[in-house]
């Protein structure tokens, strides 16, 4: 056993030789592995960032932290120190073990996963495209023109802006006169669609005066209704622990079912936009919205806390069309710690990036880090498209990204098979190296991941780069035609990213 000190005020324990540790916020990503010489504070007590957050830790040396009420974990001086009532525990096989330990005990998977039609083809969203400005017409030239361009058809996301304001969940009939129609030629087009929504409500409206009467909207510790200040201006929230909120929201989302939706993205439901000192905590209410959204196979999520092992697909927030840290970087290792906090079914955000400022001015876009982007994420479990990639590159960058989409299908047996056993058992899609080789000094390895236990995925993440360099595991692989003994990090040439490597098991 390790050594372990525990007091009133809280856990506290060394770290052990070489122990690299991982988890908590999803938007931490960059900042792991924690390791004996980190200086941090993790707030995992209330869900302050745009992504996903888990109150579970776990290391290389099979040793896991536990806390399902939130905790705070201070790291310093070679130790960590968490709030009171942390569970922790130890298990044979290293990372692999520890996190397979946690789950089990404190989040198991439910035996399925969100719908494969997110995984088969490429998802496309209209956000980038049309922003506020959703209609009819343009969402028929967008699902036109990406089959016009040689990119099979998939999922289609009608965002924000299909309806007349919060809380009304029904089509806009200025904008869409005919939506039975619209639903049934996108079908006709291999199209499976799914709508934005979220649990805000605009006040003074119908619908507002209706829930507000019958008390299924979030109130504040003063027992008056909530009206939060979020990205798109003043709203109330729909309270999603009362059965009657949901029964009342389930109503609408049904209506549109029947016209032909088959699914929600279910957007919002921050923590930060609820209020404390109320009747539950504001990450009661995040997981509340997650809780709704599980009985829908066509889903997805950008935020929740505490929603590990949920049948939920869940997206990176929105990234920068950047090369750095709040962009393209951040990627890998943000997807590996979804995959270690117990939300593998993932979406590593747009390709280019979902921050939608950064493409009304097309001159300042960068292609290659487009090309990149989606050759990072083909070989992730979803990979969306959002800005129109015919429209923002040149010919040769777009033919790249629809190299990106071939290699998607090539592998995609792979994909399937990591995915439905993640469902069955709970281990990660995408798996950090240290998770599939803990006797190898790998833990560092971000930047690359293992899919499932046969292939290593390395992509281009660097502007201008053509080769880099890869930590190779012990054991025979196969790059292409080439056979390769691992055993080191070298340097491959990558002509046309990202790296695939096929290990001989």
């Amino acid at each position: 056993m390790w050594d372990k000190k525990e007091t009133s005020a809280g856990t506290a324990l060394d770290f052990l030789p070489g122990e690299a540790w991982f988890g908590g916020a999803v938007t931490d990503g960059l900042c792991q592995p924690y390791t004996a010489d980190c200086c941090r504070t993790l707030e995992l007590r209330r869900n302050a960032t745009p992504n996903q957050t888990m109150p579970l830790l776990v290391s290389t040396k099979g040793r896991w932290l536990w806390n399902g009420g939130g905790m705070l974990v201070r790291m310093g001086s070679g130790r960590i120190w968490c709030s009171a009532g942390t569970l922790a525990g130890q298990e044979e096989g290293g990372l692999r073990g520890a996190y397979l330990g946690a789950m089990r005990r404190f989040f198991p998977f439910c035996g399925s996963g969100p719908s494969e039609k997110l995984r088969e083809a490429p998802v496309y969203n209209t956000w980038i495209e049309l922003t506020f400005h959703q209609t009819q017409q343009a969402v028929l030239r967008y699902a036109g023109d990406i089959l016009a361009h040689g990119l099979p058809a998939g999922v289609l996301m009608i965002d924000d802006g299909w309806s007349d304001y919060y809380g009304k969940w029904s089509f806009s009939a200025e904008r869409f006169p005919s939506p039975g129609a619209l639903l049934a030629e996108l079908r006709r087009l291999g199209f499976a669609v799914m709508l934005w929504v979220c649990p805000f409500v605009t006040p003074d409206t119908q619908e507002y005066r209706e829930l507000e009467q019958k008390g299924l909207l979030v109130k504040n510790g003063r027992g008056e209704v909530h009206i939060a200040h979020w990205w798109n201006g003043w709203s109330a929230l729909l309270d999603m622990t009362r059965p009657k909120a949901c029964a009342w929201l389930k109503t609408r989302l049904d209506a549109l079912t029947a016209l032909g939706v088959e699914g929600f993205k279910f957007d919002g439901g921050d923590s930060l936009y609820y209020p404390e000192g109320g009747e539950v905590s504001p990450d009661a209410h995040s997981r509340a919205w997650a809780r709704f959204g599980e009985q829908y196979a066509l889903n997805e999520f950008r935020v929740t806390a505490g929603a590990g092992g949920r049948p939920l697909l869940q997206r990176l927030c929105d990234k920068d069309h950047s090369w750095g840290e709040t962009g393209l970087a951040a990627l890998v290792p943000d997807a590996l710690v979804q995959g270690l906090t117990g939300h593998p079914f993932l979406c590593p955000d747009m390709i280019g990036g979902g921050e939608y400022r950064n493409f009304y001015g097309q001159g300042a876009l960068d292609g290659e880090l487009f090309v990149r982007w989606a050759e990072a994420a083909c070989l992730m479990p979803v990979m969306q498209f959002s800005a129109a990639p015919w429209r923002v590159l040149g010919e040769r960058d777009f033919a790249a990204v629809r190299r990106a989409v071939e290699t998607r299908a090539r592998f995609l047996p792979a994909l399937r098979a990591a995915w439905e056993h993640c469902a069955r058992t709970g281990e990660p899609i995408l798996r950090p190296m240290a998770y599939e080789f803990g006797g190898e000094p790998c833990a560092a390895a971000m930047d690359q991941f293992m899919l499932g236990e046969g292939l290593l995925v390395a992509p281009l993440l660097q502007k201008g780069a053509r080769e880099r360099e890869v930590w190779l595991p012990r054991g025979a692989w196969k790059l292409e035609d080439e056979r390769i003994e691992g055993g080191a990090r070298r340097s491959f040439a990558a002509p046309e990213g990202p790296l695939v490597f096929e290990r001989e098991m």
